[in-house]
């Protein structure tokens, strides 16, 4: 919501020379987000005066038309100046910029010789002076307005506007008169409401109308203007703060309603009378049908949006965007004016689910003053007769349904034990009081909110409109007292290990919304029955391109190694660890919706236990480029399987659990280079190579590598102990064994360790052969054994022996034979 301070002295007498950084600094100690104050104007400076154009030359020797002007700006002698407008002529009153003055952005102005003449200035348009973004012609102004008066002064050409970030529950600051109330409160002045008009008589209903469904629209009002001069001018006055909040003049009529939302917070809609057709009625939508809204698009229409209709059919995307069949257009003199209160829910589902967001329905999706459609509709056809000619109809149409009124209980010092403030009885009153609430009792006060708060429903909601405005500063600061626990669980501390082992490694954290798509699952080459597309839909998601919850790490480890890619980091090392939703088999689709009134029963907690998926906590690592890079020391070498699955191995160490390797085919991964992980019976997870059409989906280089396993299903709680580091010298035996082509390294390297017995300290694979020498269908696995004894030093018979013993253990359960 951009706010300019000079609207909001309008309604609040703000100090004289108070700034708009002084002012945003009060809001901010209220409560509220002001995100930027921008100083417009803050870079123009003068002469800039109002003149008179007392003659024009035409000069018509050049390829566009050029018109030599006499302007009189107050001096003893005319001005003249150089201007290819068309849009003014003899007698018209216009902005005059003399030498010496800078425009907004840094223009300076001079007099020079141009186009054969001297020109002394510039006639101005609204986009030079930066109050518009008209720049088809210069500005025009009235008549009456003083020759050689200053105009930065006269057109308010400079003004603070406070840019403020209105979060959910503060809607009516979506609006000048509610951020005036609340620079009212903060310095204590009285506050003017701009709502507050005198009503005329009802008098006789204007256009019929109907509210079909009461829990859509409660208060529905339609007031009619005739006869609108469409040749009418928005003036420059509401331009110029249209403009500053953000917003682009169009027409009277559209200003008009765009100018009166933004100054009370009523969205507000004009139709063209004589497109209706029959009495107009609030509903839902029917099956099937449509609406051409004013963006010229088709839509399909849901059962659940609120329209608003008449006997053609809809007219309107109620608190949103009109249809097109009634739009105001350069014609249109008769009008229907509405105002309405909608459903907050409703408006909110409904722009969510056609994608389809506007100034009106970000206001009716926080919450709108149920009774300002009354003052809002009158102030409208109020200006439509000043500005535009329009004879007012007498009358309106006011259809509503009873709206219970809203009190909340609250005790009196109910503020003092949440803040831990003694504030008291009379300063709880008093601010209440201030933000518009009734207060009725006595140790515990009951509270009739104002309209415009529907935000204000508990207790906690009241204690804390009165913390604000005394100040959150003046809240003492202490120091939370510790309270004494036995440190980190062993899954924390596991969880944390494993951070730092893969850091250690190369590895860089990412950490990415845990939100999906439907398309990742196709993109992961995921079979149709495959689990891991059994996902969570989420109710409300932040983007409707990624409304699921993630069952593998991996699409946002893709993404963001993607992002990294296209901003120029080749080589990545990267790592997420993090929790994924897994929805149990038979498990409810909606848990149920408890209050906060009291503790839920043993039951309802079993229901909602029930409905919550399974969270295992998982680790994923992606490999992109080169591992090694290259240097002096020799040539880079690329990222491959293999260092996926030593990424797997590092996390094990962690829990001082060995990782077997077998082959497997699983998706994301090529079938023909991926790895099962298993800690004895257990799959961890799997690592390998990705498969070329998932790394298309992506668009990942070739050759990415990925890992991903299940840190839950390790033993966070294994005992660290210190292995026995022996004195005594190594022995060390290579051995090259050959086995058919389908055996696995890890089960020689099992069963080598298994025979070898307990001298052998490490085994290591060096060495793969294929070729002619070991025959077709065969590989040669050479491995190094390191045997050492912790008490004394081994014999070459002892080492030997226990080499043979591995080998033989090999050859028996592989079919191993020693390579000659």
């Amino acid at each position: 919501m951009r706010v300019p301070l000079s609207w909001l002295r309008e309604y609040v007498d703000l100090p004289a020379g108070l700034t708009g950084r002084e002012l945003a600094a009060e809001l901010i100690a209220a409560g509220l987000e002001v995100e930027t104050v921008d100083a417009a104007g803050a870079d123009l400076t003068g002469p800039l005066v109002i003149g008179k154009v007392l003659a024009i030359e035409e000069l018509t020797e050049f390829k566009k038309p050029i018109r030599w002007c006499q302007v009189d700006v107050g001096n003893p002698e005319p001005q003249n100046l150089i201007c290819g407008a068309r849009n003014f002529g003899v007698g018209d009153v216009v902005a005059v910029v003399l030498p010496g003055a800078v425009l907004p952005g840094g223009f300076a102005v001079g007099a020079r010789q141009t186009y054969g003449k001297l020109s002394e200035g510039m006639i101005c348009s609204m986009r030079e002076m930066g109050i518009g973004d008209d720049h088809d012609g210069i500005l025009v102004l009235p008549a009456d307005t003083p020759i050689g008066a200053d105009a930065i002064e006269l057109l308010g050409l400079r003004d603070d506007v406070l840019d403020i970030a209105v979060t959910p529950d503060r809607g009516y600051c979506l609006s000048i008169r509610g951020v005036a109330r609340e620079a009212a409160i903060a310095y204590g002045l009285p506050f003017r409401d701009p709502a507050a008009v005198e009503l005329p008589a009802d008098g006789a209903e204007s256009y019929p109308a109907a509210i079909a469904d009461p829990a859509a629209c409660d208060r529905f009002v339609l007031r009619e203007v005739r006869g609108l001069d469409p040749a009418a001018k928005t003036p420059l006055w509401m331009q110029v703060r249209l403009h500053r909040a953000g917003m682009r003049p169009v027409s009277l009529a559209v200003d008009v309603t765009n100018y009166l939302m933004l100054e009370l917070g009523q969205p507000l809609h004009a139709f063209d009378r004589t497109k209706l057709t029959g009495p107009i009625v609030v509903r839902r939508a029917a099956p099937g049908e449509q609406l051409e809204t004013l963006d010229h698009v088709k839509r399909a229409l849901d059962p659940e949006d609120i329209l608003i209709t008449d006997d053609s059919g809809a007219i309107s995307m109620a608190g949103t965007m009109g249809g097109l069949t009634t739009e105001i257009d350069g014609s249109s003199t008769d009008m229907v004016i509405e105002a309405a209160h909608f459903d907050e829910i409703g408006i909110a589902r409904m722009v969510r689910r056609h994608r389809l967001h506007s100034e009106a329905s970000y206001r009716f999706e926080r919450g709108v003053d149920r009774e300002l459609p009354l003052q809002a509709s009158y102030r409208a056809v109020r200006l439509l007769a000043e500005l535009g000619g329009a004879q007012v109809v007498p009358g309106l149409t006011h259809a509503q349904a009873p709206v219970p009124p809203v009190t909340v209980a609250i005790r009196a010092d109910h503020p003092d034990r949440v803040a831990g403030v003694a504030y008291g009885r009379e300063t709880v009153l008093k601010r209440l009081s201030e933000v518009g609430c009734a207060v009725r009792g006595e140790d515990v006060l009951i509270v009739t909110p104002p309209s415009w708060r529907p935000d204000l429903t508990d207790p906690n909601d009241l204690a804390e409109e009165v913390i604000r405005l005394e100040g959150y500063d003046n809240i003492p600061v202490r120091r939370p007292r510790s309270v004494a626990g036995r440190g980190l669980t062993p899954g924390q501390r596991l969880r944390r290990r494993t951070g730092r082992a893969l850091a250690g490694a190369g590895y860089v954290e990412v950490l990415n919304y845990p939100f999906v798509s439907e398309r990742d699952w196709d993109a992961l080459q995921l079979p149709a029955d495959d689990a891991r597309r059994g996902a969570l839909r989420l109710a409300n998601p932040l983007s409707d391109d990624e409304p699921l919850l993630r069952t593998t790490l991996l699409p946002g480890l893709f993404r963001a190694a993607v992002r990294n890619i296209g901003r120029g980091s080749a080589d990545l090392a990267l790592f997420e660890t993090g929790l994924v939703y897994r929805p149990r088999p038979g498990a409810p689709s909606r848990s149920p919706r408890l209050g906060v009134d009291r503790r839920p029963t043993a039951a309802e907690l079993a229901t909602i236990e029930a409905a919550l998926p399974d969270q295992p906590y998982r680790v994923a690592v992606v490999l992109t480029g080169d591992r090694e890079p290259a240097g002096w020391w020799g040539p880079s070498r690329p990222a491959g399987w293999a260092d996926a699955v030593e990424a797997a191995r590092t996390v094990a160490r962690e829990a001082s659990a060995e990782v077997t390797v077998t082959a497997d085919q699983h998706a994301p991964w090529h079938p023909g280079r991926c790895a099962a992980l298993h800690v004895g019976d257990t799959l961890l997870g799997h690592a390998g190579e990705l498969h070329p059409r998932v790394i298309q989906a992506y668009g990942l280089p070739p050759r990415t590598c990925a890992m991903e396993l299940e840190l839950s299903r390790l033993d966070p709680g294994f005992t660290v102990q210190a292995g026995h580091l022996s004195t005594y010298p190594v022995a060390t035996r290579d051995v090259a064994l050959i086995v058919d082509a389908p055996v696995a390294a890890a089960s020689v390297e099992a069963a080598l360790r298994a025979g070898a017995g307990d001298l052998l300290e490490s085994i290591r694979l060096f060495d793969v052969y294929t070729g002619e020498q070991v025959g077709e269908g065969r590989k040669s696995l050479a491995y190094a054994l390191r045997f050492r004894a912790p008490d004394r030093t081994l014999t070459a018979e002892e080492t030997t022996a226990s080499r043979d013993a591995a080998v033989a253990e090999a050859t028996r359960r592989t079919g191993a034979a020693l390579r000659a």
